[in-house]
C-alpha cells in the first residue's frame, strides 16, 4: 500500500500514512493535488473517475487528482501522476494555489486534504492515453461551459474540482473569456 504525506493545518509535514488509512472514517489531513490540463484551445481535460475508485467513482474530475509522496513537491507529484494516469510525459506544470477541505463520501470514507491546484497548458489532445484503472472516460470542456454546467448540477463533479473552480474565480485567475487559468 502506498504511503502519502500527512500534514498539519499549516501544511507542515508531520509524517506519512497509508493512503487507505488517510481516507478511513473522518480522514487524516494529507497533501493532495488537482492537476488541470488544458489543450491549445483553452479547454480543460475532464476525467471520469473509474468505477473501481473507492471515493467518488464515476464522478467527473479535473484531469488528474492524487496525493503527494515523501520527497515530492506538488508539481513533481502532478508530473508523476500525469504520466501514470494519462500518459503525458514531461508536462510543464505550474503551481497556482492550495486550499484545505474535508468531504465525506457516503459512509465509505473521507477526503481531508490540503489540495494544491496545478496547471499544464497547450497539451496535445492526441497524446492523452488514459489508464483504464483510474479513468473511465475523458472529454475536453471550456471553463465557461463547465461553470454553466456546474450551476445547473453539481452532482456529477468531485468536491475538490468544484472548490478549485470556485477558488480560480475568487482569485481572478481565469482569463476574461473564462477559458483557462492565467499562468506566468
Amino acid at each position: 500500500m502506498q504511503n502519502i504525506v500527512v500534514v498539519d493545518e499549516h501544511d507542515n509535514v508531520v509524517g506519512e500514512e497509508e493512503k487507505d488509512k488517510c481516507h478511513d472514517g473522518g480522514g487524516i489531513l494529507h497533501r493532495a493535488f488537482l492537476a488541470m490540463v488544458f489543450n491549445s484551445e483553452g479547454e480543460l481535460l475532464l476525467a471520469r473517475r473509474s468505477a473501481g475508485k473507492r471515493l467518488w467513482p464515476g464522478y467527473w474530475d479535473g484531469t488528474v487528482a492524487s496525493h503527494v509522496t515523501k520527497g515530492e513537491d506538488y508539481e513533481q507529484a502532478s508530473r508523476r501522476r500525469l504520466a501514470e494516469e494519462i500518459g503525458i510525459e514531461d508536462a510543464r506544470v505550474q503551481y497556482l494555489f492550495k486550499f484545505q477541505y474535508k468531504a465525506g463520501y457516503k459512509d465509505i470514507g473521507t477526503e481531508h486534504e490540503i489540495c494544491a491546484v496545478t496547471v499544464a497548458n497547450n497539451i496535445d489532445a492526441g497524446s492523452v492515453l488514459p489508464d483504464g484503472n483510474e479513468i473511465s472516460d475523458i472529454r475536453f470542456m471550456g471553463i465557461d461551459a463547465l461553470v454553466a454546467d456546474i450551476r445547473n448540477s453539481r452532482e456529477p463533479y468531485t468536491p475538490w474540482l468544484l472548490l478549485a473552480i470556485e477558488h480560480l474565480q475568487m482569485r481572478h485567475l481565469l482569463k476574461p473569456d473564462l477559458r483557462m487559468p492565467l499562468t506566468a
